[in-house]
């Protein structure tokens, strides 16, 4: 039995679904400023990089450690609320944000790499919320209705990640205005965003979806991320379906942050070093303006379906981008087509994800499953840098479309496999 403070007896079906929608209400007002903070960041973070140690190659490295602070806090944040529910997860992973992006702006007015680095790490636990919100829509939802419900929460982002980088010139110009380096007004204003998604979730996530559920265990283990992370590889390691979600997550995650964490050093090469934050914005658009439909499609044509259309189109926009050199116009269109491919590829290998193993492995899968997401698209923002000063811009799209036509495949076989959904 759950013992918690949120604790509820059994739910009627009437009293599922109203707590299903007071859930999902809640994480897409929590979700609007957290995405507002992370997208207004990836704007500038880069360039304050650059500027903070005059290396180019390392320019990636902001992005990289806020991927590794969400890839960190992935597993701990997983068993800490299988023990303890969402709420009390969510809640003190944005309190933690918050406090990381005021880190992050005072170490970048005081030009401290280190203490940025600290503070990009510990800024990286309100994106780990982020990616649970979508499992925490899930937790009461029907096999038919879950992807819609993922769907919306990953949809909702939209308002606030598409504001959030189209702040970041009044974010900047207010700093500077003040006295203080221009590029670190983004991370001030993320600190307030954070806080305020903690707020919410705190005021309404009242009674927990997963204790609601029946999925809490207070007297589990604590968290021994080696041996949670080892059970979740046993069991996804016996499940093909399973495999191809992970796949589909952790691929469209890597191709998709390696693009963007260097559209806007791209960008400032050719002069357009203000334009780049609209780019983010459209491609934040195309990552999450789209979700619901993507849900639906997803439901309507299957997951596998899904994970390759997602493929394809991610691989398309990845090309529009570079294919006739510097353009633009066609970064825009690229970028966006990015955000949709990748869109698809989260939904829907999320979805399958969490359908093809067992329900009391779900929340350690799901944990595990965005740690491994998390590691791979912080080594490849990492590695952005490396590249695009190496080889140029151009080589990080090709790789990116080869990524997307690696799963293109990997897709196309697995659909040999029976589809099952886990009980």
């Amino acid at each position: 039995m759950t013992a918690s403070l949120d604790a509820v007896p059994a739910l009627s079906d009437h009293e599922r679904d109203e707590l299903q929608r007071r859930t999902l209400v809640t994480l897409r007002l929590a979700q609007v400023p957290s995405q507002a903070a992370v997208a207004a960041m990836v704007a500038v973070v880069a360039l304050l990089v650059g500027e903070m140690i005059d290396n180019q190659r390392l320019a990636g490295t902001g992005n990289a450690m806020f991927t590794l602070g969400s890839a960190l806090v992935a597993v701990p944040l997983s068993a800490y609320m299988r023990r303890h529910g969402r709420r009390p997860g969510l809640v003190r992973a944005w309190s933690a944000a918050s406090i990381g992006a005021l880190v992050a702006g005072v170490a970048g007015q005081l030009e401290w790499f280190p203490l940025f680095v600290v503070g990009m790490l510990v800024f990286g636990t309100g994106q780990a919320a982020a990616l649970q919100g979508r499992f925490v829509a899930a937790d009461l939802a029907t096999a038919s209705t879950r992807s819609r419900a993922i769907g919306s929460v990953v949809w909702v982002g939209t308002l606030g990640a598409a504001f959030g980088p189209l702040l970041t010139p009044w974010e900047r110009r207010l700093a500077g205005s003040l006295g203080l380096q221009p590029l670190v007004g983004p991370f001030f204003f993320a600190a307030l965003l954070f806080a305020a998604s903690a707020a919410v979730t705190a005021v309404r996530m009242r009674p927990d979806p997963l204790v609601a559920a029946g999925l809490t265990d207070p007297h589990a283990e604590r968290v021994r991320p080696l041996r949670q992370i080892r059970g979740a590889v046993a069991v996804v390691a016996a499940r093909p379906l399973a495999q191809l979600g992970l796949a589909s997550m952790v691929i469209s995650q890597t191709a998709m942050v390696a693009v963007m964490t260097m559209t806007p050093p791209y960008m400032k090469d050719h002069g357009h070093s203000e334009l780049s934050a609209y780019v983010i914005a459209l491609h934040i658009v195309g990552m999450y303006g789209f979700s619901p439909f993507v849900g639906r499609v997803v439901e309507r044509i299957g997951r596998i379906p899904s994970i390759m259309v997602g493929s394809l189109i991610l691989g398309v926009g990845t090309f529009i981008t570079v294919m006739v050199g510097y353009d633009a116009v066609l970064v825009f269109i690229g970028l966006f087509l990015l955000g949709v491919g990748w869109s698809f590829g989260l939904v829907a290998g999320s979805t399958l994800l969490t359908e093809s193993v067992p329900a009391e492995a779900r929340v350690e899968v799901q944990g595990s499953g965005d740690l491994l997401m998390s590691l791979c698209g912080g080594s490849a923002a990492f590695a952005s840098g490396f590249v695009k000063a190496s080889f140029g811009y151009g080589t990080l799209a090709y790789a990116a479309t080869v990524l997307g036509g690696v799963l293109v495949i990997y897709a196309m076989a697995s659909r040999k496999v029976t589809p099952t959904v886990a009980s």
